[in-house]
């Protein structure tokens, strides 16, 4: 652009009111497409043979959470990348879970499903049979105008489409320019809107991508199409690699903020339509999911208990427990579901979660520690999280062992037979004692395993006909 066209650009930008600060405001960049010979691998960030790093300039962007924000689903799609296919049969109940989980207001909006085999369309149409307005069914597909014409078939509003963004798709994988790239991602897109169908655009790997030299350019380009046919085109920024920081002063493409600000304020993309996909290789998924809310994303994608490709994807279930503490409200969603949804997993499908991860594991709320049981035998709050049998389902527990203490031992036998307040046992009664000397002689003896339910309800069992005590459960 030459410097008279450049000046008449600048001098025609609209002076607009900031709803937010009250204050006038004239966007001053323009955002074209850099059309660079080289890829640019941003190796300053990430020199593979280094770990990587983050580099800090200090610019920061204020918070822009839209007043709703939601959660949507990948557990048939990418979840299904990692992990043995589930049935149609185990994909309907699933199905049905997340709608209850969602609650009225439909809080999990989306679940994305494949359709290339027969099992995944069956799956589709019995959802969609079910007749839920949420979760809505949405799929991805390869891009292709079959594949469209497929989806419009089975009568789905949206899809989704992979665009990789950053230049070590476009250039290493995909053997293109950026300018070959977009034209042909906007082809794609603009096929999909001439079949009446909502595109959804994951932008693959977009915290390795030139955030203002191509992702700005091609969203601004997604937005004049979506008015063009007057269809959503929703962005989902993809942190493939698990790359993204939020970190305030972070530089781009690693801000999570950064992206986030430049999506919804440099290529003008609602809030509504901005989704954050995120990866956990660096341990970052939920905060950086957190993070994308706050600063002006509306949907956040995530797949049951974190089950993804390599290291997983955002936990569905840590998302709905970040809802809570953000808006202080549940807003309708049934968390019982979700202890639900985990013994589902383990008893039906055979799928093993962790014993230590958070709100579904098995040992997630169970303490070992003698002083610990004792402080949680006076007042539950003192070592839980929150009231775990209210929202979960899941009453806070002390596994026995050598560190248990007469506390411990008290505190499982209450909670285990749920004994009211006028029937607990303390911690000096003589069944907790009769129990605690033979645990004392277990470990004694060499022992250095947990005791499990099994063993526990033995001994309790002969403690209660030597003392003459009932418990019922």
């Amino acid at each position: 652009m030459d410097n008279d066209n450049r000046n008449e650009y600048f001098e025609n930008r609209p002076v607009t009111m900031n709803e937010h600060n009250n204050l006038l405001q004239i966007e001053e960049h323009m955002y074209k497409l850099q059309d660079v010979e080289k890829p640019n691998a941003f190796r300053n960030m990430f020199p593979y043979d280094e770990i990587p790093k983050i580099p800090f300039n200090d610019r920061v962007v204020p918070h822009n959470m839209p007043k709703n924000i939601w959660i949507t689903d990948t557990t048939f799609r990418d979840g299904q990348q990692s992990r043995a296919p589930y049935s149609t049969e185990q994909i309907v109940t699933i199905y049905d879970y997340l709608h209850k989980l969602g609650g009225p207001n439909g809080m999990i909006r989306q679940s994305e499903f494949f359709l290339y085999s027969k099992k995944d369309r069956d799956a589709v149409y019995k959802c969609m049979e079910r007749g839920y307005e949420f979760p809505e069914v949405t799929s991805w597909i390869r891009a292709s105008k079959e594949d469209f014409k497929l989806v419009k078939e089975i009568g789905m509003k949206q899809t989704g489409i992979l665009v990789s963004c950053s230049d070590y798709h476009i250039f290493l994988k995909l053997k293109m320019t950026r300018r070959q790239a977009m034209d042909h991602y906007l082809s794609i897109v603009r096929e999909c809107l001439e079949e009446g169908i909502s595109a959804r655009c994951h932008l693959e790997d977009i915290t390795r991508a030139d955030i203002y030299g191509y992702v700005v350019p091609f969203c601004q380009e997604l937005m004049k199409l979506s008015q063009e046919y007057n269809l959503p085109v929703i962005v989902r920024a993809c942190d493939t690699m698990g790359y993204g920081v939020n970190f305030p002063g972070a530089v781009i493409p690693r801000s999570v903020q950064g992206i986030i600000y430049a999506i919804h304020t440099h290529a003008g993309v609602p809030h509504a339509w901005i989704e954050w996909h995120g990866h956990n290789d660096f341990y970052k998924a939920v905060t950086n999911s957190t993070t994308a809310w706050l600063y002006g994303c509306s949907g956040v994608n995530t797949s049951l208990f974190g089950i993804g490709e390599r290291t997983g994807n955002t936990p569905l279930e840590a998302m709905v427990f970040e809802y809570a503490q953000l808006k202080g409200t549940l807003n309708g969603m049934d968390t019982t579901v979700i202890t639900e949804l985990a013994e589902y997993y383990e008893k039906e499908i055979g799928y093993h979660i962790p014993s230590r991860t958070p709100f579904v594991g098995k040992n997630f709320n169970v303490t070992r520690a003698g002083i610990h049981a004792d402080g949680l035998l006076k007042n539950e709050e003192i070592y839980n999280i929150f009231d775990t049998e209210k929202f979960l389902n899941r009453p806070v527990l002390c596994a026995v062992s050598n560190t248990s203490g007469l506390a411990g031992i008290a505190h499982w036998i209450n909670t285990y037979f749920k004994l009211g307040d006028d029937e607990k046992v303390s911690k000096t009664s003589e069944l907790v004692a009769y129990v605690k000397a033979w645990v004392d002689a277990e470990y004694e003896g060499g022992r250095v395993t947990v005791l499990t339910d099994d063993e526990l309800l033995k001994v309790i069992d002969e403690g209660c006909k030597m003392l003459g005590v009932t418990l019922k459960k």
